[in-house]
């Protein structure tokens, strides 16, 4: 019988999970009732992924202010410290924030405009054009910033991040100076040690604030690369992907958890002779049109991943083959022809007309953000997304 169904993608409801818990017996457990209570089978190249939060708490891998603010005296020497470019949010980076300025006697806070590196505006473009401001050049201090454009609230959150993140700063006991600005060097005017707070440019940063004479220079990936006083830590990206825990602590990335994905894995084909995929995913890689915001504030969707997951899609557009390739084409003929041209695409269609439009992500960003829509970020209690015939096609 011919399936009449594609990919399909399922949360999977899992305990509570916590420190020290037995993390992959917990997904391949609940993966398995789910299929036998929804009377559903897992086939070969299903995919199992597991959200990283869950990866993290299993872990242990969590740090206090307090430990934030050790590491950051530590490497940044605990005077004034300007802090640039952070993304604009209370769930990841206000916790890191008030640790950053336990660490420093001021803080020189230096915020992109009119939005953050993820999308979070403070102001519009409209805005930016009617007050003759030029983003890529002019500098504002808090002050002018006052002057020009007033109070302006997060849309969605209804919170004044340039005064949340000031009070922030002066509450942990450190001085604060506020200033906008979108070139990295400006920094260097107020401060020579610098921790510069962006995600995906924070290479370019840091070369540019070297290269311009500042004494030291940390990303987020550097503080908490080890533990402090027994925290939790990443050894590859540090603070980059952590989100607050409690009002002291936060959460971080998940440090290595290859080893999870793999034995996830071995157990299903154990338990089931099936060969699936399994990944760790965090935020998807998504803009929203209304907010503008660009989901994507940890590192990596998927810091973990067995090897099937590894490449980009291989795919035709079925649209351009039926309106070119196919184009006199109807009904059985049409879906005769199609299926024989995939069934006997290329291995690489790198430049082939036929797959342009297709999307060219990596299947771990793919995937992932279908897996972060699916399980959602509030109370849904399904931190285990399964995902079946995603690597089907027209002909299977």
């Amino acid at each position: 019988m011919e399936r009449r169904v594609g990919t399909v993608s399922r949360g999977i409801r899992c305990p509570i999970i916590r420190e020290g818990d037995n993390l992959p017996d917990i997904v391949v457990n609940s993966v398995l009732e789910a299929a036998k209570y929804e009377g559903f089978e897992l086939r070969d190249r299903d995919v199992i992924s597991v959200t990283e939060s869950v990866v993290a708490r299993a872990q242990g891998n969590y740090a206090s202010v307090d430990d934030i603010a050790a590491d950051v005296k530590e490497k940044l020497g605990g005077e004034t410290i300007g802090v640039i470019f952070p993304i604009l949010s209370r769930n990841r980076f206000a916790i890191c924030l008030r640790g950053i300025a336990k660490g420093a006697k001021k803080v020189v806070l230096m915020l992109s405009y009119p939005s953050d590196e993820v999308g979070n505006a403070l102001l519009t473009y409209d805005q930016l054009d009617e007050a003759g401001v030029n983003p890529y050049s002019d500098v504002l201090t808090l002050e002018k910033y006052r002057e020009l454009f007033g109070d302006n609230k997060h849309e969605f959150t209804g919170v004044d991040y340039v005064q949340y993140y000031a009070d922030l700063i002066t509450g942990a006991g450190a001085e604060v100076e506020v200033i906008f600005a979108n070139q990295a060097k400006t920094i260097l005017k107020y401060a020579d040690c610098i921790l510069n707070c962006d995600i995906h440019t924070r290479v370019r940063t840091k070369r540019i604030l070297m290269e311009n004479g500042a004494k030291v220079v940390c990303s987020l990936d550097d503080i908490l690369t080890a533990p402090i006083n027994g925290s939790g830590y990443n050894v590859r990206y540090g603070l980059l992907g952590s989100n607050k825990s409690t009002e002291d602590q936060i959460k971080l990335f998940p440090r290595e958890c290859q080893d999870m994905v793999e034995e996830v894995q071995v157990k299903i084909m154990e338990l089931t002779g099936k060969h699936v995929e399994v990944m760790v995913y965090g935020d998807g890689a998504f803009k929203d049109p209304q907010g503008k915001i660009w989901e994507l504030a940890d590192p990596v969707v998927s810091p973990a991943f067995t090897k099937g997951l590894i490449g980009t899609p291989n795919e035709l557009k079925l649209k351009y083959l039926a309106d070119n390739d196919f184009k006199d084409l109807s009904g059985v003929a049409l879906k005769e022809a199609i299926s024989n041209a995939i069934k006997e695409k290329e291995g690489n269609l790198v430049g082939n007309m036929a797959s342009q439009g297709t999307t060219p992500r990596q299947l771990t960003d793919l995937i992932g953000s279908l897996c972060d829509l699916t399980s959602g970020s509030g109370d849904k209690g399904t931190p285990v997304v399964l995902v079946q015939g995603y690597f089907d096609n027209f002909t299977d």
